[in-house]
């Protein structure tokens, strides 16, 4: 059992952040609470508390102490930045655990893939939260809320709901978590490695694309959407429920059905970005295991076979 602890940062009488007419402790409480039931409802054998799951007063070390009496495997505080900058960064602490850094090293990117924007990096800092916890910790700003064109996506749902997933995501492949339904576990039934039909029952854009391993993120639904004479496409529940259908039914991203050649030097990663596919190392391993590629570690003779295999 993986045990994850959601530390929605400020609240109660302290707002956090504020611009925009918005509140940094809102926003972080939307998006710790989309995490947490992502997790719980999507995946088996992981358990999730928050420090808060209201408009609480609570001080740093009440929050770790939580954590810590709990035992949690993993402390994850989300937050909202603020100063004029832009965009996502992520925090471990200045005396990081290789574990904190391992994590940041999937969580960051997958985070960065759902909500796009500026990357302002990975970067460590001696947050008390950071420095106190116990456990391999992180603390995400996702945009700031004091610029005017960050805040715009902040007061959209549906950007807050791409957010969590992103987290979500993350922890999932850092944690190695498996999908409820078994279609992750070692011996199931495994899809055949040509012509991948997807997943035919999901109503979730997002999930589709993973089923058929083309790129499921944010800039890549839009490209999806342009080419298929979806305009304006800003991931409303209409645009991607008018995207799925049309990709079912043979839009674009079925291309990935006859994939180019590699160019030559081209490296694994670098060609599943170029095709349109998830290039994360969960997604590779799990490529590996389809293709009768034993035991992945990403080694140089792997990714040469894996190539070969996913190239046709």
């Amino acid at each position: 059992m993986t045990k994850i602890f959601i530390d929605p940062g400020h609240g109660g009488s302290d707002p956090g952040a504020v611009g925009n007419g918005m509140q940094e402790k809102n926003l972080t409480l939307s998006i710790s609470r989309q995490i947490r039931d992502m997790l719980v409802t999507e995946y088996e054998n992981v358990e999730v508390r928050m420090s808060r799951t209201g408009d609480t007063t609570l001080s740093l070390t009440e929050r770790t102490n939580m954590a810590n009496n709990w035992g949690a495997d993993y402390f994850l505080s989300v937050h909202i930045n603020a100063g004029g900058g832009t965009g996502f960064e992520s925090f471990v602490h200045t005396s990081q655990s290789s574990g904190s850094v391992r994590a940041q090293n999937i969580i960051h990117p997958a985070i960065m893939q759902q909500i796009g924007g500026t990357d302002r990096g990975k970067k460590n800092a001696n947050f008390a939260v950071l420095r106190t916890s116990k456990m391999p910790a992180i603390l995400t700003e996702v945009l700031f809320i004091d610029n005017a064109n960050d805040a715009a996506k902040l007061k959209d749902p549906a950007f807050l709901t791409r957010a969590a997933r992103g987290h979500v995501d993350g922890l999932a492949q850092a944690f190695n978590l498996q999908r409820k339904g078994g279609a992750s576990k070692p011996g199931a039934n495994k899809p055949k490695p040509t012509a991948p039909k997807g997943d035919q029952k999901t109503t979730s854009l997002v999930d589709y694309l993973k089923s058929i391993n083309v790129d499921s993120s944010f800039s890549n639904r839009a490209k999806l959407a342009a080419t298929n004479g979806i305009k304006n496409y800003e991931g409303t529940a209409a645009q991607n429920t008018q995207l799925l259908n049309i990709l079912r039914g043979g839009g674009a991203a079925k291309t990935t059905n006859s994939k180019p050649k590699p160019k030559s030097g081209e490296g694994i990663v670098d060609y599943m970005k170029r095709v349109g596919m998830d290039s994360s190392y969960a997604n590779r391993a799990k490529l590996a295991q389809q293709y009768g590629i034993k035991n992945y570690e990403g080694t140089a003779a792997q990714n040469i076979e894996l190539l070969k295999k996913i190239s046709g």
